[in-house]
């Protein structure tokens, strides 16, 4: 979500829905986690070689532990393998980050330690969303939903971020949202028990009308231009970026960042 390159199944702009199992290196840095949508960029031949859409959407309901409420809601489960993926992952960052920050502090280094974090599905779950909109994004039924309903965290990602910051590193979430939708970010991340530092310094969101000086790209930047320039740019400030959280492969490419850690999220592909 904003998602300005977002590609949908039936000739729409996302590519959804179809999940690969990967382990790789990022831009030299080590990644850890596993699991993304990938683009199919090859013409299919016959129509074996497409998955059935109704059966790859009850898998992933399956993934996430879909659990429906009284009114219709749907919600990830914390028990499901989504969710038990999701905190294996944190597991190994908890533990990189606990040599990682008592290293910084041991050596006295000028910089101060940071973690960078997207947003959506990495921070906040946006399965309920998906599943109220049919697994169809669009920029109106997204601000309809960000103005009033906060997304749950990520499994466990509130207790890790927390952390982090009481061990001191200081905490910037950087998402492909729109800067119209800040208040409606800052707001769910606070209601959900973020409770690090929320501000304009702290929050990046991508504003084509006004862009910031430090990205060459402006208004045209890729979501990797646009996310590396950025991280950059917070290096910049005097801050060493030891960590950096993203669901898709375009949040972690670009250099600035000793380590990155990729969060599964089956449901959408942004190159």
């Amino acid at each position: 979500m904003p998602r300005p390159a977002r590609f949908r199944p039936a000739l729409s702009r996302r590519a959804r829905l179809g999940a690969a199992t990967v382990a790789t290196l990022v831009a030299g840095t080590a990644v850890f986690g596993i699991g993304q949508a990938t683009a199919e960029h090859s013409v299919p031949r016959t129509d074996k070689e497409i998955p059935n859409l109704t059966q790859v959407q009850d898998k992933i309901k399956a993934y996430y532990g879909d659990t429906v409420t009284a009114d219709g809601e749907h919600y990830a489960s914390p028990r499901s393998n989504y969710a038990h993926q999701v905190r294996g992952i944190e597991a190994k960052a908890r533990t990189y980050l606990s040599k990682a920050l008592a290293q910084h502090g041991r050596t006295g280094m000028q910089t101060k330690p940071a973690i960078v974090l997207d947003i959506d599905d990495t921070t906040l779950l946006t399965y309920n969303y998906e599943l109220q909109v049919g697994f169809h994004y669009t920029e109106e039924s997204q601000d309809k939903y960000l103005a009033h309903t906060d997304m749950d965290p990520v499994f466990g990602m509130d207790r890790l971020v927390n952390w982090a910051h009481d061990k001191g590193a200081e905490v910037f979430f950087l998402t492909g949202r729109k800067e119209a939708q800040r208040a409606w970010s800052t707001r769910n991340l606070k209601n959900v028990g973020y409770g690090v530092p929320l501000d304009r310094r702290h929050v990046y969101l991508k504003d084509k009308e006004h862009p910031p000086a430090y990205l060459p790209c402006g208004a045209t930047c890729t979501t990797i231009e646009y996310k590396s320039g950025t991280r950059k740019y917070i290096e910049s400030l005097g801050y060493n970026i030891v960590a950096n959280f993203g669901d898709q492969y375009s949040d972690l490419r670009g250099g600035a960042g000793d380590r990155t850690f990729k969060m599964p999220n089956p449901m959408y592909y942004l190159p």
